[in-house]
């Protein structure tokens, strides 16, 4: 098992699990595959509570907006790529180029940005797709993009299992 960060509160999904944690003020969320444990775990701290609460709901109903501080550290430039995708409205999604296109950036820059991301779900990477393809998620870990691809389908986008094209 590759989770060796301490977590607050454990949210067991269909993909794995999301695990929480606090860091000073900062949320920290991770997207697990495999379980640190088979059940869900509650944090007593108020921004844990509330990120484990609203997590659930998305994943039950992924139209529940998750709606929590986002105090986040990174440069300038990650910080207008973060904000415009969390303006990403669930169920669409951009392209790195689009989003390039839009920040006056290259695709590549706003590809490392969303590697940067440590509040996935909050600023939703996994809306950012390649243009040909779903494109990479988690930095490229083993089962990353078998998770992006859960994300978009409970989110209703449909991406093709053999190309990774989406529709």
């Amino acid at each position: 098992m590759n989770f060796d960060a301490q977590y607050e509160a454990l949210v067991v999904a269909p993909f794995g699990a999301v695990a929480i944690s606090q860091q000073a003020n900062q949320l920290v969320i991770q997207l697990l595959v495999e379980l640190p444990s088979q059940e869900n775990t509650l944090s007593t701290l108020p921004l844990v509570k509330k990120a484990y609460t609203q997590i659930m709901q998305y994943l039950q109903d992924s139209s529940s907006k998750i709606d929590l501080p986002i105090h986040i550290q990174g440069t300038a430039f990650q910080q207008r790529v973060w904000q415009a995708i969390a303006a990403i409205p669930v169920g669409q999604t951009y392209t790195y180029s689009q989003l390039a296109e839009k920040l006056g950036s290259g695709a590549r820059a706003v590809a490392n940005a969303c590697g940067a991301n440590c509040l996935p779900l909050l600023i939703p990477c996994h809306r950012v797709l390649a243009k040909n393809g779903v494109g990479g998620f988690m930095r490229g870990h083993p089962h990353g993009l078998a998770i992006k691809k859960w994300l978009l389908a409970h989110e209703g986008v449909c991406v093709d299992q053999r190309s990774g094209q989406h529709e």
